[in-house]
């Protein structure tokens, strides 16, 4: 199947929304971590979400040339090129966007997306995250609607942030020593987002509200969520607004959160959840497991060759594809989207 189009991208968050369950979105950084992620997503029949922040855009893009937005068009081209060949629907999204960034990044890509449409293509990403979490939140939403308008225009969702994720993803995001009371987003805050994205008519979003998420990996128990923040979110939302008020929630900081507090948060209409850490561990121990297994070939030791088959970066890389499409594997398992894709003839 093609990329998602807009159309079909609304319809797999609604259907996810409806049926309490999430899609995955996979952080990658290079066509190899993105083809982990379609691989998962083609042998479970599930549609997914496949994510670029600023940090792999500048390292897709390689040393000597260092342009994050070059490395986030060369990951997004290829995306659309493996995507065709598979049975299920992918999104592309950019990751954690922060304002000072912002025209650096995610504006020059809304550029490109809308160059395209002119030309009577679909956009290259499909959703943008605005990351303005650590600005007031007036200014945070002057921001977000300017863009979404922007975005709304050619058919973009946009993602928007209230509320600190703690600890740190690529750069961006929270601080290990973000006040406690940032890690969780107030009703009223909650009502405040709606109020103002509703300003952009017939526009689609997504609402990144914090419930004590924080980027990173963690012991068991050191992460204290309150999912029911969502919850009490959404009734707010409904008594303000109506009872068809609602919000297609984010899940920030996925990776390591216990189960049984992600099945809750399908519960309150998270239809996303970003799993970053994971994966890269999982990629990495891999390669690891690889070098020890095979030392004595992978090095040149005491006079010897080694052995070309074995160091050629092919085949740990191949290994580190695998494993990391197994944790994604894990992720759409614990999202219940297994099985759920919307493509035809899947």
């Amino acid at each position: 199947m093609p990329i998602a189009d807009y159309k079909t991208y609304c319809r797999m968050l609604e259907n996810a929304y409806d049926n309490h369950f999430a899609y995955p979105a996979i952080n990658v950084t290079s066509e190899i971590t993105a083809n982990a992620a379609l691989k998962a997503f083609a042998e479970l029949k599930s549609d997914g979400i496949i994510q670029v922040s600023t940090g792999a855009g500048k390292f897709a893009a390689g040393q000597a040339v260092g342009d994050m937005v070059l490395g986030a068009i060369s990951i997004a081209e290829h995306i659309h090129r493996a995507a065709a060949k598979l049975k299920v629907n992918v999104a592309i999204h950019t990751d954690h966007c922060q304002p000072d960034v912002v025209d650096k990044f995610m504006v020059p890509l809304i550029e490109e997306s809308e160059r395209r449409v002119a030309a009577g293509k679909m956009p290259l990403y499909q959703s943008h995250m605005l990351d303005a979490s650590a600005i007031a939140l007036k200014d945070n939403m002057d921001l977000s609607v300017k863009l979404f308008k922007r975005m709304a225009k050619i058919g973009q969702i946009i993602e928007v942030e209230a509320g600190v994720v703690g600890g740190e993803e690529d750069g961006a995001a929270g601080s290990h020593d973000t006040p406690s009371e940032k890690l969780y987003t107030t009703p009223e805050d909650m009502c405040y987002v709606y109020e103002r994205l509703s300003e952009v008519k017939d526009g689609k979003y997504m609402f990144a509200a914090t419930f004590g998420n924080v980027h990173g990996a963690y012991k068991p128990g050191a992460v204290k969520l309150k999912p029911k923040i969502l919850k009490q979110g959404q009734d707010a939302i409904k008594a303000k607004f109506g009872k068809d008020a609602k919000f297609w929630l984010v899940f920030h900081g996925g990776s390591g959160s216990e189960k049984h507090e992600i099945h809750e948060t399908l519960d309150y209409g998270v239809v996303k959840m970003n799993v970053d850490t994971d994966c890269q561990y999982a990629f990495t121990r891999a390669i690891a497991d690889y070098m020890f297994k095979n030392y004595d070939n992978v090095m040149k030791i005491d006079g010897e060759v080694g052995s070309k088959k074995i160091y050629d970066p092919r085949a740990y890389l191949k290994a580190a594809e695998s494993a990391m499409a197994e944790r994604v594997k894990e992720a759409c398992n614990d999202l219940r989207c297994v099985g759920k894709t919307l493509a035809p003839g899947s």
